[in-house]
């Protein structure tokens, strides 16, 4: 989907920058989104039915959402070359804060009673996001390009501002978490830190949601670093960097954010696009018939990705801030694979392989 340019109040960063064309995305069958339209439902219920079941519900789908943006991003990261670039540092930053996100989102459903069911969460790409929100955005996984950036990154993180998606029937990430919040507000369920976890991820704090004013703080948070405030799109709770939907922005117009006079424009100092090993998408299935040795990184890519979610399953289901340590330090391990996945030229097409996320359920199909 080619995302407008909504800069603050509707801003007027076009008409510094000039109108964003959508570069050609890769031509592949999106496969099946996670939850397909449970988002669009319960935002059709009425706010007054919105109970303590919907609640859990919603916050389930965060799961599954805030976990889906995560691959994309990074193969998008592991594939730059030079990882002190600024391109690469800026991606680096959003994957810890989606990251943290994922913290939040469980948090909130570990405190209502819920526990997030991660290892279900995770789903296959290319394929749309979890429960119908930005229908019409393929999450593909490639190595860095313009058309990721544009169709995939910033497409995800665009502010839900009439100029950000003609379709109105299809909900933005920042309109679902105002509903979520509207709906803590309204049935001011009890809240338990029991199951909670704390920890350090990236720049911020996970911490244990305990009253409405935590609430809130936590999703303000999750939506001013992914789009930005309306009246700014620096404004993401003190941060040096702008929110993510202008991060991306920027290393796709190859020029900072800048604010001239009453408006904010990609006209500021030069952001050259990085150099990247040519991941190819990866096309719907996965990769045809791969040799024995791709085969042999992709098991390992896979296997060690299970034990991410494995872990992160375990550590909001029994409380366990080692289960979490453990799910940091496995995830680690997946930048070896994917690197060398990514430096291994396809023979029947352009470009090189790259991870391929599969889910739990679908490793043992290949």
């Amino acid at each position: 989907m080619a995302a407008a340019l909504p800069l603050a109040a509707a801003t007027d960063a076009q008409a510094g920058a000039g109108a964003v064309q959508s570069p050609p995305g890769p031509e592949q069958e999106p496969g099946p989104a996670a939850g397909c339209g449970a988002v669009p439902r319960l935002m059709a219920v009425p706010e007054h039915r919105r109970d303590l079941d919907w609640i859990r519900e919603s916050l389930q789908i965060a799961v599954e959402l805030e976990l889906a943006t995560i691959p994309p991003y990074l193969c998008g990261w592991w594939s730059i070359h030079d990882r002190n670039s600024q391109a690469a540092r800026l991606i680096r930053r959003v994957v810890a804060d989606e990251m943290y996100h994922l913290g939040v989102v469980s948090n909130l459903l570990v405190a209502v009673g819920g526990r997030p069911r991660i290892m279900d969460a995770a789903m296959s790409y290319p394929g749309q996001l979890p429960g119908g929100v930005r229908a019409g955005v393929t999450v593909y996984l490639s190595g860095l390009t313009k058309s990721l950036v544009h169709d995939v990154m910033m497409a995800i993180e665009a502010p839900d501002q009439p100029l950000a998606r003609a379709d109105v029937s299809s909900p933005g990430i920042g309109d679902f978490y105002d509903a979520v919040l509207a709906a803590f507000r309204r049935a001011r369920p009890e809240l338990s830190a029991e199951g909670q976890l704390a920890k350090h991820i990236g720049s911020d704090v996970l911490k244990p949601v305990a009253s409405l004013d935590d609430v809130e703080h936590a999703i303000g948070i999750v939506k001013e670093q992914g789009e930005g405030t309306t009246s700014s799109p620096a404004d993401a709770f003190g941060g040096d960097e702008p929110a993510h939907y202008y991060a991306f922005g920027e290393i796709y117009h190859e020029r900072r954010l800048r604010r001239v006079a009453h408006r904010w424009e990609f006209s500021g100092q030069p952001f050259p696009f990085p150099s990247t090993r040519p991941m190819a998408a990866v096309p719907a299935g996965g990769w045809p018939d791969p040799s024995p040795a791709v085969r042999r990184l992709l098991g390992r890519f896979d296997g060690t990705y299970h034990a991410v979610l494995h872990h992160l399953e375990s550590a909001w289901n029994d409380g366990d801030p080692r289960a979490l340590n453990a799910a940091v330090h496995a995830m680690h391990g997946l930048e070896g694979p994917a690197v060398a996945l990514m430096e291994t030229t396809r023979p029947d097409g352009p470009g090189s392989y790259g991870p391929q996320f599969r889910p739990p359920a679908a490793r043992n199909t290949v």
